[in-house]
């Protein structure tokens, strides 16, 4: 079946389940509206988006304890880095995980690769174990010649390079901790880097 590619579907399968599991816990949301804005437990968690993990579990937190900032990857971005400042100007947090983890996608390329993906198609590409490809020709853009995509190869190194950027950076007070993690996905393990 083929879509127009301007056409974005306003109704899903999967957007009908978001809307009614969410149905089902504001009936229970209880006394959490009282929770007050600043993280009642003063720290911040930096990690990777992808699906295998979940902070409030690997790290014993319920809503309103942390604030978790999550992108590709776990990254010390420009973003990342606003948000960990507000999180502690702002908002009091005073000590800062940067948490990256095994069998990250964000080891599976580089730059060039997905800026070239992307100038020939918008669409999903797949990954055969070896390389990336694009599986449909739908229009493509060179802007993601000018996206830092922030990938890496060495685990252990970026979580040091991210920690790294974090303490050295000008808006980081001197006195938060920016502590380092791998989290194996295998194990649900987090080990000190």
């Amino acid at each position: 079946m083929s879509q127009d590619p301007d056409h974005r579907p306003e109704a899903s399968a999967i957007r009908g389940e978001v809307v009614a599991a969410n149905g089902r816990y504001a009936a229970d949301f209880g006394d959490k509206g009282a929770l007050p804005l600043p993280p009642a437990r003063h720290f911040a968690i930096l990690t990777c988006m992808d699906a295998r993990l979940d902070p409030a579990k690997y790290a014993g937190l319920a809503e309103g304890d942390a604030h978790v900032i999550r992108n590709a990857g776990g990254r010390a971005s420009d973003d990342a880095i606003r948000s960990l400042v507000i999180s502690h100007k702002l908002l009091g947090t005073g000590e800062w995980f940067v948490v990256h983890h095994t069998d990250c996608g964000m080891q599976l390329f580089d730059g060039p690769t997905i800026a070239g993906l992307l100038e020939e198609s918008l669409a999903a590409a797949e990954f055969d174990g070896q390389s990336w490809r694009n599986t449909r020709s739908e229009g493509g853009s060179a802007e993601g010649w000018h996206v830092a995509w922030l990938a890496f190869k060495d685990l252990a190194q970026s979580v040091r390079d991210d920690v790294a950027r974090i303490r050295d950076h000008p808006l980081t007070p001197k006195d938060v901790p920016v502590h380092g993690f791998i989290y194996d996905v295998r194990t649900g393990r987090l080990s000190p880097v």
